[in-house]
């Protein structure tokens, strides 16, 4: 099994002829993503490694039909207007690797995505993979590997070590969603929490959070149900040592009073009953260990 995406997942790649684009249209494919079509205005009726490209994501679906998510890796100016454009071409999963997105353009964005029943992950994000099947956005390709272990995570590169320790540590992983690091974000913690605790075959959960927000706390319920169903939740919290009121890294990574401060993200994750580690380089051992005490198989 897998969370939202899999390799029957149609997917469309809209700025596919940008430098980004196609570098990442090409790693895609390599790992046997579902590229169905790729949108760039006035491209259209040209192809990149076989893969058609079109002007609009409604001809996209058009001519090739049925499209299941898509992955947009256009300028800051024009993703808002390439997100509207996927949400009202009825596309229920739009993944969102642009950067810098202005806040009151991501407002009417949000608007749109409620409005019209889709879910969103990112902006500013490394994307989603299901290791063995499918990946959609920039993970890299070498660090991924079927198995138990499902991680979402705020910070990109850092979850890239994470997923090349649970490879080498035979644990592999089921699917690895980056959530993004911008303050306007679709799909939390809370959200994918709650998918893989329906999952069979998710046996345990790392979670990477970072200072600022209330994110992390406002998950702790599903981490609480998580553990309870004998999923054990592993937790690294990025920025432990930032100093208040200084923004650190992602747009996102402020504290501001007691809400985002690390040690109250740990206190609440401690409740509900997540293993806080100190450093990555333990969490495969600390999974491994939980799952003898609980006598169950990797």
């Amino acid at each position: 099994m897998a969370i939202l995406v899999d390799k029957s997942t149609r997917v469309i790649v809209q700025g596919i002829t940008g430098k980004e684009g196609s570098f990442h249209t090409q790693r895609m494919l390599e790992y046997g993503t579902n590229i169905v079509a790729g949108v760039t205005p006035y491209k259209g009726g040209q192809t990149f490694l076989g893969v058609p490209i079109f002007n609009t994501v409604q001809e996209a679906i058009c001519s090739v039909g049925q499209v299941d998510a898509t992955v947009i890796f256009v300028p800051a100016k024009s993703a808002p207007s390439s997100i509207l454009e996927a949400c009202l071409a009825g596309i229920k999963l739009i993944i969102v690797i642009t950067e810098g997105i202005p806040q009151h353009d991501m407002l009417k964005v949000h608007y749109y995505l409620r409005k019209y029943g889709c879910m969103m992950i990112g902006p500013n994000c490394p994307g989603i993979a299901t290791a063995g099947q499918t990946k959609i956005g920039i993970i890299p390709n070498n660090v991924l590997e079927p198995g138990v272990v499902g991680l979402v995570s705020r910070s990109g590169t850092i979850s890239y070590e994470i997923l090349k320790l649970l490879k080498d540590s035979g644990l592999g992983q089921t699917t690895v969603v980056g959530l993004g690091g911008d303050p306007l974000i679709g799909l939390r913690f809370k959200h994918v929490l709650s998918m893989f605790l329906e999952d069979d075959q998710t046996k345990a959960v790392v979670m990477v959070g970072e200072i600022g927000g209330s994110d992390e706390e406002e998950a702790a319920e599903v981490v609480k149900k998580l553990v309870q169903k004998n999923k054990p939740v592993i937790s690294f919290i990025v920025g432990r040592n930032a100093p208040e009121g200084k923004r650190m890294g992602h747009a996102g990574a402020i504290i501001m009073g007691k809400s985002g401060k690390p040690d109250y993200k740990i206190q609440k994750l401690k409740e509900a009953g997540a293993i806080v580690v100190d450093t990555i380089t333990s969490i495969p051992q600390t999974i491994l260990q939980e799952f003898s005490r609980l006598n169950l198989g990797a």
